[in-house]
């Protein structure tokens, strides 16, 4: 069986925190996962979405200084970390954990871009070909990387995975926002870190909700605080931005409902019985109305004022006539006596 493709794939997320068991409640919520402990290492949790294994939450080892704060690591895949790990040296990024083996999990290594924002490699085990179409309830829709330099950045990243920028957007005040990819999918954006913004370079994954209004009204009735409220995006979807109750910043998206399959599926039973056959009727018959009217508008020179007399007289004779002696009395008898003369 082929391996699967997993280069510049984001393949796996992970929360280090002080507080799991917080963690494993608030995003069960959430987001929808099903929080298992993993059974190679009962201390790291696994948290599951419908279509399998998402993410993964762990302890901030004991050894690390107070000061290290809570975060989400987000993994890129490749076929060989030691190669991209020493490349991403030579380009300038530098080796946080040297690469190593992890049984069950693949060989992996955690990198620093040359802005300074943290992320991980890794050459996964059993990795999944990657799902088609749009993202489902649970899974991680979009990465985002807040830096100094978002075109030194992507020069780096691209170096390493092969990503391609796929639209630069102008969004004014805030600068370009420049939307990355691979093999036409897009997967994610980076822009210039805004000087109020406290936190150094860093990635936000962003999960695919339900809702993103409801889920961060549930999210800052857990515990969470605002970063960003709900938005809407280009696309017609919603985002919104939150630091969860143990510190760690997040992201959650929504599609719009106009982009479901009910909401397209709705209207079109309406719009195909709207046709009918008795509007064909009408047109034939306005058609060969005012045929005739513009004939015999043309032998009297007058095709305007002819018009209307001759459309009502056909349409209501039978069945108004006082109505129509009443609209078009005078051209009536004038019509007739000029027939009756040419008769003579």
């Amino acid at each position: 069986m082929e391996a699967a493709d997993v280069r510049g794939r984001f393949v796996w997320h992970e929360l280090m925190t002080r507080d799991v068991a917080s963690a494993k409640k608030f995003y069960s919520k959430l987001v929808g996962w099903k929080a298992l402990p993993w059974p190679l290492d009962p201390s790291y949790t696994v948290c599951h979405a419908d279509t399998g294994p998402v993410a993964g939450i762990m302890q901030i080892p004991a050894d690390l200084p107070a000061e290290f704060p809570a975060h989400w690591v987000n993994y890129i895949g490749t076929r060989d970390v030691d190669a991209t790990a020493d490349a991403a040296v030579r380009a300038g990024g530098s080796v946080i954990k040297q690469p190593s083996d992890m049984p069950g999990a693949g060989r992996y290594a955690v990198l620093q871009d040359p802005q300074g924002a943290a992320f991980a490699i890794i050459d996964p085990e059993n990795a999944r070909p990657e799902a088609a179409g749009r993202p489902s309830p649970g899974g991680f829709s979009w990465h985002e990387l807040a830096t100094s330099d978002h075109e030194a950045a992507f020069a780096f990243y691209s170096e390493l995975f092969g990503w391609n920028a796929m639209q630069r957007m102008d969004m004014g005040p805030t600068g370009i926002y420049l939307i990355f990819g691979q093999n036409g999918v897009q997967r994610g954006g980076m822009y210039i870190k805004p000087a109020d913004m406290p936190a150094p370079p860093n990635w936000v994954p962003y999960a695919c909700v339900p809702n993103a209004d409801q889920g961060f009204a549930l999210a800052r009735s857990t515990g969470a605080r605002e970063l960003l409220p709900p938005m809407d995006v280009p696309g017609g979807s919603r985002v919104a931005m939150i630091i969860d109750p143990t510190g760690a910043t997040f992201a959650i998206h929504s599609e719009s409902a106009a982009l479901t399959p009910a909401a397209v599926s709705t209207p079109q039973p309406k719009a195909a019985s709207k046709p009918k056959p008795k509007a064909k009727v009408k047109t034939k018959a306005k058609t060969k109305t005012k045929a005739k009217a513009k004939a015999k508008a043309k032998a009297k020179g007058k095709s305007r004022t002819a018009k209307k007399p001759v459309a009502r007289k056909k349409v209501v004779r039978k069945k108004a006539k006082p109505a129509a002696r009443k609209t078009v009395r005078k051209p009536a008898r004038k019509k007739s006596k000029s027939s009756a003369r040419r008769k003579k």
